[in-house]
């Protein structure tokens, strides 16, 4: 059975089980609403807490207003986004090169759900997600309470999982509906209405005029304000989050070393002594290293025969194994290493794994890293290849088996790169034997923790933005990067101010990049001029007002803004059945 069969029976029986509680009336009993399979929690609490934190009217009125400009350049930028991914999906539907259905446009994949998203991971997911809620629901809250208008609940949309907070305001007093408030008809009696006393009989009480009581009715920057600061928290969140990360966080994470063993021969001393797959050199006898040329090197001036220390990672520990050298009998293997596979790749499909080294592709040898990215450059999508890897067979535990792969290559995912994509995460140099009885390779850790304190400096241009929007999907090498969790962590430990915290400076910063890119995404995603986000209020509230000035008719504007607003309405949902269900329809479900 599939993970995503298992997903949806789990869903399914979710649902089941909310419907029956919603029937019999106990989810009512807590104040929870259902909309079909999405709880909706309400409470009253921290009301106070709100009021408190609301008191610097000037200063949460500043903050909001500097949103609302930001709000429409996100706007344009989003939208901008979503025009351009249409023109390329329909032009590829023109010429006929719809990539094929894959996990980069999966509708699972569209909502930013930790356990849902598969390019998320859970626990890091999870905590951004709560954070980037609570953030964005009490920023609206407040600027409620800034502008006197009454927050009737707060509280979680679930389904499941949590998928949205919300802040409850009066919407009477919000978009400023009036309401009749008409005098009670005792017999006799005493009431007050808007602090004039009256007491009298029934009929001397009918002939007083109906009062209309009409309620607080916020104005269009007021509401702009309040829908601004929501987006806006996401935004200083994003930024505090991003600062620290790319900041003293990555200044105190450096790299162990890149000689990574890649495959170990069976019988031999370092398969003896411990040593596995994976696992990151850092020292030989005395002797440093940083890199798999570090051990070669050494390991030319050590007689066979000779045991020497091998300083050795493994899940953020270092080891040291003695290990007795032996004379290399075999001719030195040359190759790509495979680092790892990409999920739901064409190299996942047929088989490939990490620890594999590629050596032939349509009989061109592959010697070097160059070698593997000029052929990939010169294919195409849908492009039948067949690759021939050195791997361990599992069924006579044999190593250094040549094995055969035919792979349909995929739309590479890169817009604009119509080049084929195998999905493989490789090394950036050849695979080298030694007299150690393992094999080593070039993992290219320094120059991935380069390019990540490089990305603040890329922001003056549109490649940082790129990469710091796609970096969770596409990583640095086509992988995706959930943090520094997995592989990823083994080559890299703790220095300066972060030593003392071990592994515990990966946690904060998977923490923060993931609270950091969660609240960019979501502030953005809100900026769409698409009601009922934030955005769409926004935009329709401002055309309105255009459109006002303009004609000098209330019920004209109303009604040409509501239509504009509609349009992007649709134009947005649209691209985003487009963009999920067009490779379907092409390819086939």
């Amino acid at each position: 059975m599939s993970s995503t069969t298992i997903a949806l029976t789990i869903f399914l029986l979710y649902w089941i089980l909310v419907s029956i509680l919603d029937r019999r009336g106990i989810l009512e009993k807590y104040n929870i609403s259902t909309y079909g399979p999405v709880l909706m929690i309400r409470t009253v609490r921290g009301q106070e807490l709100l009021d408190k934190l609301a008191r610097p009217k000037i200063f949460w009125r500043t903050f909001a207003n500097i949103g609302i400009p930001l709000m429409f350049v996100g706007m344009a930028a989003m939208f901008l986004i979503i025009i351009l991914s249409d023109f390329a999906l329909l032009s590829s539907l023109h010429e006929n090169t719809m990539p094929e259905p894959g996990k980069f446009n999966e509708p699972r994949n569209i909502l930013l759900i930790p356990g849902v998203n598969e390019f998320i991971p859970f626990t890091w997911g999870i905590i951004a997600l709560v954070v980037t809620l609570i953030v964005h629901e009490y920023a609206h809250a407040i600027l409620c309470r800034v502008e006197d208008i009454r927050v009737k609940s707060m509280g979680l949309l679930v389904a499941l999982v949590p998928i949205g907070g919300f802040a409850e305001p009066d919407e009477e007093e919000l978009f400023g509906i009036t309401e009749e408030d008409k005098p009670k008809k005792e017999v006799i009696g005493t009431e007050t209405t808007f602090g004039t006393e009256f007491t009298g009989t029934e009929e001397m009480r009918e002939s007083v005029p109906e009062v209309k009581k009409t309620k607080k009715a916020a104005t269009r920057n007021e509401r702009a304000r309040i829908l601004a600061a929501g987006v806006m928290s996401n935004f200083v969140v994003a930024f505090v989050a991003f600062f620290l990360f790319f900041g003293p966080v990555l200044g105190a994470i450096a790299p162990l070393s890149d000689a990574m063993v890649v495959n170990v021969t069976a019988d031999s001393s370092a398969f003896e002594a411990g040593i596995t797959k994976e696992m990151v050199i850092t020292q030989i006898d005395d002797t440093p290293v940083s890199s798999a040329h570090d051990i070669i090197m050494y390991m030319s001036t050590i007689e066979p025969g000779s045991v020497v220390k091998v300083h050795a990672a493994k899940d953020g520990s270092v080891s040291v194994y003695d290990i007795r050298t032996e004379e290399i009998v075999e001719e030195e293997i040359f190759g790509v290493s495979v680092n790892g596979v990409v999920e739901g790749s064409p190299a996942e499909a047929v088989g490939f794994e990490s620890g594999m080294v590629m050596v032939n592709i349509d009989n061109v040898t592959l010697r070097t890293v160059e070698d593997f990215i000029i052929f990939m450059n010169s294919t195409h999508a849908n492009q039948t290849i067949h690759v021939e890897v050195l791997g361990t067979d599992h069924t006579s535990n044999q190593t250094n088996v040549t094995m055969g792969f035919d792979v349909k290559l995929a739309q590479y995912p890169d817009e604009g790169d119509e080049k084929g994509f195998l999905g493989v995460y490789y090394s950036t140099d050849g695979v080298k034997s030694t007299p150690l009885g393992l094999a080593v390779g070039e993992y290219p850790a320094r120059m991935y923790l380069q390019v990540l304190k490089d990305v603040p400096s890329m922001l003056s241009g549109p490649s940082g933005w790129i990469i710091l929007f796609g970096l969770p999907i596409l990583g640095l090498g086509g992988e995706g990067f959930p943090g520094f969790s997995g592989t990823f962590a083994q080559f890299y430990h703790a220095v300066g101010w972060g030593e003392p915290l071990g592994i515990g400076i990966f946690w904060i910063a998977n923490t923060l990049l993931w609270v950091g890119w969660l609240n960019f995404y979501v502030g953005l995603f809100n900026c769409l001029p698409a009601v009922p986000l934030d955005g769409g209020h926004v935009f329709r509230d401002y055309t309105y007002s255009l459109i006002l000035r303009i004609t000098g008719d209330e019920d004209k504007a109303k009604r040409i803004s509501g239509a504009i607003s509609g349009t992007f309405l649709l134009v947005v949902l649209m691209s985003f059945i487009l963009m999920i269900f067009g490779p379907y329809v092409v390819h086939g479900f």
